[in-house]
């Protein structure tokens, strides 16, 4: 039965985390978002999220997106910094038509940082993209 279901590969779908200026309390943050570069709209997108090592685990964080419309983006959520120092999981899985995607995006403990910022798509800033 298993084999039988068919989980087709997630393209254009990506996990960016930014370093954002917060006018409100003047302060430079870090915030997840969820980047819908395909041409169709995602329906019923969950976000669960929490981050891990040999020596810890943090809670796990959830967010649900009714529909995330084609060629933009979302934010998930503010992490803090000390966080980085850990393995950060982004397991998102949402509908696109009447087919379920589930895609699994690891941000690598010590990989996000100011050094390793990019462009990000589509929402022109710099962060730290997984495709």
């Amino acid at each position: 039965m298993k084999k039988d279901i068919q989980i087709p590969k997630v393209e254009d779908v990506y996990i960016a985390i930014v370093n954002e200026y917060n006018a409100i309390y003047k302060t430079q943050d870090w915030n997840a978002y969820i980047i819908n570069d395909k041409h169709v709209d995602l329906d019923m997108v969950i976000i669960v999220t929490d981050g891990y090592s040999k020596e810890k685990i943090t809670s796990k964080f959830r967010k649900k997106i009714d529909v995330l419309p084609k060629k933009s983006y979302a934010k998930i959520e503010m992490i803090q910094e000390e966080l980085f120092a850990l393995n950060n999981a982004f397991k998102v899985s949402f509908f696109e038509g009447n087919q379920m995607f589930d895609k699994t995006y690891l941000f690598r403990k010590n990989t996000v940082n100011l050094k390793a910022l990019q462009a990000i798509p589509l929402m022109d800033v710099k962060g730290v993209l997984v495709k």
